[in-house]
């Protein structure tokens, strides 16, 4: 945990949170902190800064908190993403969060298995948990919004172009393409297919909304493997 995130019920006045349970357990046990010990925290969604312990107890610890940094930059790609397997979903989420991605649409596509979409994985609070993972691994407070779209041609025949608004749409797929990120350094929409890739229909219905291809080297990857290289070509 490099940030303790807080909540709004964290507060206990407008300079004093207490917290309890994981963090409280984290900041004890793992941080060894006493009282007078500094540690990075953010408001979930806010500002960043430190936290100065000013009392600890059995089953609680008192912070006070100054709130003076901004959150750190955002990724400049939007990521659209064929639903990965559940076992595979908690650390894609977690990896969107740490690299400060702003918004992740999972969608469905012909090599999803329709049985993905009824994880728990995919319920409000468990998306949540595995995003603030991420970003208590990287010191952020901002969660990527994650959206989903269960068909596949409503989505990119109606909504992608709105949601580029003007930006690059880029489709990963191997082959003979321009490699991702050496046209891409500004924002840009990237699609990442599931296990096995997108089918050759969905490459030509994308390809007709204007979404060019782009190859990230000359192996096959696994899709966390995928999400880590293409978010690492842009690097902010």
């Amino acid at each position: 945990m490099n940030i303790v995130l807080l909540d709004d019920p964290d507060w206990i006045d407008d300079q004093c949170v207490q917290l309890r349970g994981r963090r409280q357990q984290h900041l004890i046990q793992v941080l060894g902190v006493s009282v007078g010990s500094t540690v990075k925290v953010g408001q979930l969604g806010g500002l960043r800064g430190l936290g100065t312990v000013i009392s600890t107890s059995t089953d609680s610890i008192q912070l006070r908190v100054t709130l003076d940094q901004p959150p750190s930059p955002r990724h400049p790609f939007t990521l659209v993403l064929g639903l990965p397997r559940p076992k595979m979903l908690r650390r894609v989420l977690r990896t969107c969060a740490e690299f400060g991605v702003a918004d992740v649409h999972l969608i469905h596509s012909r090599r999803v298995e329709k049985s993905f979409w009824q994880s728990p994985l995919l319920t409000p609070a468990k998306i949540r948990e595995a995003l603030q993972a991420g970003l208590e691994r990287s010191g952020d407070t901002v969660l990527p919004q994650v959206t989903l779209h269960h068909r596949f041609r409503p989505f990119v025949e109606d909504q992608l172009q709105t949601l580029a608004d003007g930006r690059s749409i880029y489709i990963a797929h191997p082959g003979d393409y321009p490699q991702l990120g050496h046209d891409s350094q500004g924002e840009a929409v990237v699609m990442i297919g599931p296990e096995g890739g997108f089918i050759p229909f969905e490459i030509d219905l994308a390809g007709a909304q204007g979404v060019a291809p782009r190859a990230m080297g000359s192996r096959i990857l696994s899709v966390d493997t995928a999400v880590t290289a293409a978010l690492a070509r842009v690097w902010i």
